[in-house]
């Protein structure tokens, strides 16, 4: 589970602009939502969250849902949002993250926003990314152009919830490689729902058909990034046009038939974004940290949940975490993610991690619940609010070797307290699966 993003929400001449912020750097990312989703439903979907929290690894990633859609001002059916007015939302919200300038991110349906932005206000605007580029027109026949007939359907409205079930599948055309996944559809539902309703999506849909951006090309003079997917169902004619009449403009097609851009094989845009956006490539540039890593995990939790039965286990379970949470923001430590029924979290000295280690231990006893726990210095590399990196697998190795009860340490964390009041135990050596080496491990007296 990744840490939720706080929503804030800028003052546009459209009404309050929904946005979050994540990561920190010194290159501003801007990320416009593309198809009709929310951003406080972007990190329910795992693949999504992925996708958006390794940009914010490269500097600062600013999300935001525009006027109509999601958490911002809905405005009316009758006279729905625009592009000039979602041009305006997008400067209302990078003036109130203090950023002066952004590398935007303009997938699908907001290729115009992003042309409108660079030609407007190029002093806004360090680069531009367009990813599965429209030219936002019905294809017309003898055309490779635009949307192809295939993505309309003269019986079915695709924003109705019933699309698939009527013989009208709309994600299977989007997004082939995940479409079979009934976890994924029922997230892309539930958020699609969430993002509009189907009139203001039938309006805002159709007010952008009528745009052809092929006039703009000539006036955008800001550095240009065009991805495509060479089987997607529409925009790869449109991305080469593009990219032909864009000055400068460098075009990317990697294979793949997904039109969502962050499903299926992502690494190459990212790549591509992360060498765009800062000069550099992957973990080339990855932020490294020193910490101390905190692992635990419930003994015997199936069965103690078969025994209890689901609704007593349900209350037990959310006291547990809840206990957890505390005790760790108590000790100056962070809650990375829950794994399971277990924790990673992460502390700025080894003597935090310990003694909440043990607070923890006697506060689960007292819920006749048993914990086992790793604890293990490292540096680490920062992703967003995640971390990754040998020293993570280190640490998850030793919290998986620690008996119920007990609070097992590498002898990194021994070696860095001593001289401290804790005391510790031999557990003699071990070999770590995946690991590298002899580890000494020990335990943390009572």
């Amino acid at each position: 589970m990744v840490a939720v993003a706080k929503t804030r929400y800028a003052a546009s001449v459209n009404g309050d602009i929904a946005y979050q912020v994540l990561g920190d750097g010194d290159v501003d990312f801007l990320i416009l939502p593309g198809f009709l989703l929310p951003i406080d439903r972007v990190d329910d979907e795992p693949s999504f969250a992925r996708y958006h929290r390794r940009i914010a690894a490269m500097g600062r990633l600013i999300r935001m849902d525009v006027s109509g859609v999601g958490n911002s001002d809905r405005g009316s059916v009758a006279n729905p949002p625009s592009i000039e007015n979602w041009v305006d939302d997008v400067l209302a919200v990078m003036d109130a993250a203090g950023s002066a300038r952004c590398v935007i991110i303009a997938p699908y349906m907001h290729t115009g926003v992003g042309l409108l932005l660079a030609i407007r206000h190029p002093e806004r605007v360090a680069g531009l990314v367009i990813m599965s580029a429209v030219l936002m027109e019905r294809r017309a026949p003898g055309s490779s152009f635009g949307f192809p007939d295939e993505l309309f359907s003269e019986e079915v409205d695709i924003t109705d919830p019933d699309a698939a079930d009527l013989g009208y599948d709309i994600l299977a055309l989007l997004a082939p490689s995940i479409a079979h996944d009934q976890t994924f559809r029922s997230w892309w539902d539930r958020a699609g729902s969430l993002a509009a309703t189907p009139s203001m999506a039938n309006a805002l849909l159709n007010q952008l058909f009528d745009h052809d951006f092929r006039p703009l090309l000539g006036q955008v003079q800001v550095p240009t990034l065009v991805l495509c997917r060479t089987g997607q169902i529409a925009g790869v004619a449109d991305a080469r046009y593009f990219a032909e009449n864009l000055a400068g403009a460098r075009l990317v097609e990697v294979p793949g038939r997904d039109f969502l851009y962050w499903t299926d094989d992502t690494s190459v845009f990212l790549d591509e974004i992360e060498e765009f956006g800062t000069g550099f490539r992957n973990a080339a540039n990855a932020e490294r940290v020193l910490v101390t890593l905190l692992f635990t995990d419930l003994v015997q939790s199936t069965q103690l949940a078969a025994t209890l039965g689901d609704d007593r286990w349900r209350d037990l379970l959310e006291r547990h975490d809840l206990t957890l949470r505390s005790l760790i923001e108590r000790h100056r430590g962070r809650t990375v993610k829950t794994i399971g029924d277990g924790f990673m979290a992460v502390f700025d000295s080894p003597s935090r991690a310990i003694a909440c280690a043990t607070e923890i231990r006697r506060a689960v006893d007292g819920m006749q619940l048993s914990i086992r726990t790793g604890i293990h210095t490292a540096e680490v590399e920062v992703r967003g609010d995640d971390i990754a990196g040998m020293g993570v697998h280190v640490g998850a190795r030793i919290g998986s070797l620690s008996t119920g009860g007990e609070i097992l340490v590498s002898s990194t964390v021994r070696e860095s307290v001593v001289g401290s009041h804790f005391t510790f135990t031999g557990r003699g050596e071990h070999e770590l699966k995946g690991v590298p080496g002899v580890w000494n491990l020990y335990a943390v007296d009572e």
